[in-house]
């Protein structure tokens, strides 16, 4: 069969479609892959064909940190951040039409089209137009729910999730219904989730299911459309891996503290944030420093600045992980059975922020808010013994990355299959 994946965002949004990507190319379809010009080579790297998808991450990934700081912050200056949350999309809203080309021509005899959740407005109206079928692959539950947020009314989560919805719609409305004009269909009336849902397309759940109890039991009324599988890791291994291990076996454990693809305003600042309050502990730092250039800064003894590594290897030989909330990386904390303390920057990695808390393996608080004296006081929460213990309970209820992307490509290609004889 043949498979086209269309996925837009930093390294963390894409790992999981060349994750899937790869294991269907191992199983001998044929399969290719349009992701971000700068992802181009990680793609080609797990050996699928890829091509360019929308502009450079880096386009947007600060101007999206300012917005999320300045929306916490002064939520009330409206025209500010009006026009912050325009510039954040302005670069893939003129890249629009450039990306529905490029994907109307890549789905050409296609049997299915698997997109995420970044310009899943877009993929659905080239399915639509090629007539074949959607998969969609949430690394969370983006979908209207009422168990996101555990501390809040089901009620009231549903709607709040029902008004985001339809503001996301809003605002891409104009474009979309350009793309829809172009391809000959109609306007689009309401938003892509829902048309989504209507179509019965498959809408593949990439997270465990422990993460948000309850949440099944209210997806059961559509019959086995929104299936968990588990989060979807590569676990690549780095060419730093063997010498973090060695550091971390010629003393204590260490804290890992990881920020992924967003950069921190102020290297520095931060470096010495995590240093002083490492210390005031008596702790190591383990610094994976993603897409923040900590290269110029003072060698620490207690702490080591590396590029990337390989979260599955090295999460399990450290004391707790710090990071931004991204799904892949706490998927490797929680099968790694470590306590974690989310510091996010963005909207939906404040799910995971709340999911942590619910799970009681850890905490979580705002980034721009965090200092010295928060950190050491979260720090010292999550290094109890009664997190560990619970952190671990948890591990043994994770789905092994493997078996997650082998249960994704066995849906992918079961409905692709039906849909196809259908």
């Amino acid at each position: 069969m043949r498979f086209v994946l269309a996925f837009y965002g930093t390294r963390g949004d894409v790992e999981p479609g060349v994750a899937i990507g790869r294991e269907l190319l191992r199983r001998g379809h044929d399969v290719r892959i349009a992701v971000p010009p700068d992802l181009v080579g990680f793609a080609e790297t797990a050996g699928l064909p890829a091509v360019t998808y929308g502009p450079d991450t880096q386009a947007w990934l600060e101007v999206t940190r300012n917005f999320w700081t300045r929306f916490f912050r002064n939520f009330w200056r409206i025209n500010e951040l009006i026009r912050l949350l325009r510039e954040s999309r302005k670069p893939g809203t003129e890249c629009w039409g450039e990306m529905s080309t490029t994907l109307a021509s890549l789905t050409h005899g296609a049997d299915l089209l698997v997109t995420g959740l970044s310009y899943q407005e877009l993929a659905v109206n080239i399915a639509e137009f090629q007539r074949i079928p959607l998969a969609t692959l949430l690394w969370l539950p983006i979908r209207v729910n009422g168990h996101i947020v555990p501390f809040l009314p089901a009620p009231l989560i549903r709607a709040a999730m029902t008004v985001y919805e339809w503001l996301v719609w809003r605002g891409v409305k104009k474009v979309e219904n350009a793309q829809r004009r172009e391809l000959g269909l109609p306007k689009a009336t309401r938003p892509a989730p829902r048309r989504i849902a209507e179509r019965g397309s498959l809408e593949i759940q990439a997270y465990d299911e422990v993460c948000f109890p309850g949440l099944a039991t209210e997806w059961a009324k559509w019959d086995g459309q929104r299936p968990f599988v588990g989060t979807l890791t590569l676990e690549l291994p780095t060419d730093a891996d063997d010498d973090v291990l060695s550091w971390i076996a010629a003393g204590t454990p260490p804290i890992c503290f990881g920020f992924g693809s967003i950069p921190v305003e102020s290297p520095p600042d931060t470096l010495a944030m995590i240093s002083s309050a490492c210390a005031r502990l008596g702790q190591r730092a383990l610094v994976c420093a993603g897409s923040t250039d900590f290269r110029a800064l003072p060698h620490l003894e207690h702490v080591k600045v590396v590029g990337a590594v390989n979260y599955a290897a090295i999460f399990p030989a450290c004391r707790a992980v710090v990071h931004h909330g991204g799904a892949g990386t706490l998927a490797a904390g929680l099968r790694a059975g470590v306590p974690t303390l989310i510091l996010w920057m963005a909207d939906v990695q404040v799910m995971w922020g709340a999911a942590v808390k619910r799970l009681r393996v850890g905490t979580a608080r705002r980034f721009s808010t965090t200092t010295e004296k928060t950190l050491v006081a979260d720090l010292r929460k999550i290094l109890a013994p009664s997190y560990l213990a619970r952190a671990r309970q948890i591990a043994a209820q994770m789905t092994p990355s493997g078996k997650s992307v082998a249960a994704a490509a066995d849906l992918v290609e079961d409905f692709a299959r039906v849909r196809r004889v259908g």
